[in-house]
C-alpha cells in the first residue's frame, strides 16, 4: 500500500559551542519554513532530536527581523506549534518504517552532535537504502557527513550536494567558534558541493532522494522539492 503522509524532522540537542561563549541550537526558521510548507501539502511531521526532550533555540534565530522572514513569526507566537519542542522524540525511539522522509534542520548546535550519533547515521542510512527521502538544510547537512551505506561507501560520495558555505561562517563571525568547515568536510568526502552565485541567497540541490539546502533561506525551496517528490514517487510500504 502506498504512503506518503509523514516526515520526520531532526534538530539538535546542543545549546552551546564548545570553544566559546555563544549560545546555538536550532535556527527556528529552518524548522517553521519546512513545517508550513509540508503541513499545507497535507503530511504529518514528527520532531526528534539526537537526545530528545526540549529542543535548545539559536537566540539569534528569534530576533524581530529574522523572525519575520517568511512567517517564523507566527510560529514563535502559537503556543501549541512552540509546545512540540519541549517534549521531543529522541532519534532512538524513531521506527523507519513510519515515515517517508527525514529532514535534517540547522543552526550551528547541530555541528555538535548530529555526525557523532551513531543512531542517527544509521537511520539516515536506513532512510536511504529504503527508497526513502533523505533531506537537510544549511548546517543539516552535518549529519551526512559520517552516513556510510550497506556497500561501505559514503552516502554523500558523488552526490550533488550543498550545505552551510565557509564563506557564509565567516560573514557570520563563527568562522573561529565552528568546529570544522561543513564545505571542507563534505567535499573531501567526494561530494560535488555547490553553493549560490550570493552568500545566504536560495540554493537547493536535488541528487535523486538526497536534497540539501545551503543556508536558511533555502528551506522553504527544500520542503517544496521534498513535497513534489513525494507526490511524484510515493513510497511503498
Amino acid at each position: 500500500m502506498a504512503r506518503t503522509n509523514r516526515i520526520l524532522v531532526i534538530v539538535t540537542s546542543v545549546g552551546e559551542y564548545e570553544k566559546v561563549g555563544y549560545r546555538t541550537g536550532l535556527w527556528l526558521g529552518e524548522l517553521t519554513h519546512f513545517y508550513d510548507v509540508a503541513e499545507q501539502a497535507g503530511f504529518e511531521l514528527t520532531i526528534a532530536s539526537i537526545e530528545g526532550g526540549p529542543v535548545p533555540l539559536d537566540p539569534e534565530s528569534l530576533a524581530h527581523n529574522v523572525l519575520a522572514e517568511l512567517g517564523a513569526d507566527k510560529r514563535y507566537t502559537d503556543r501549541r506549534f512552540m509546545d512540540k519542542l519541549k517534549d521531543t522524540l529522541a532519534v532512538t525511539q524513531v521506527r523507519v518504517d513510519d515515515y517517508d522522509a527525514i529532514y535534517l534542520t540547522g543552526g550551528h548546535g547541530v555541528m555538535f552532535d548530529f555526525h557523532q550519533s551513531r543512531t542517527l547515521e544509521t537511520l539516515i542510512a536506513q532512510f536511504h537504502e529504503t527508497g526513502r527521502i533523505v533531506s537537510s538544510v544549511c548546517h543539516g547537512a552535518c549529519g551526512l557527513l559520517d552516513v556510510t551505506l550497506s556497500n561501505g561507501e559514503s552516502l554523500v560520495k558523488g552526490k550533488d550536494v550543498t550545505g552551510f558555505s565557509w564563506r557564509e561562517e565567516e560573514l557570520a563571525q563563527r568562522a573561529h567558534a565552528v568546529p570544522y568547515s561543513l564545505e571542507d568536510r563534505l567535499k573531501e568526502l567526494g561530494a560535488h558541493y555547490s553553493t549560490a552565485e550570493t552568500s545566504f541567497a536560495p540554493h537547493v540541490v536535488e541528487d535523486g532522494r538526497l536534497i540539501t539546502g545551503q543556508n536558511p533561506s533555502s528551506a522553504k525551496a527544500v520542503a517544496e522539492a521534498v513535497v513534489q517528490h513525494l507526490v511524484r514517487h510515493p513510497t511503498a510500504t
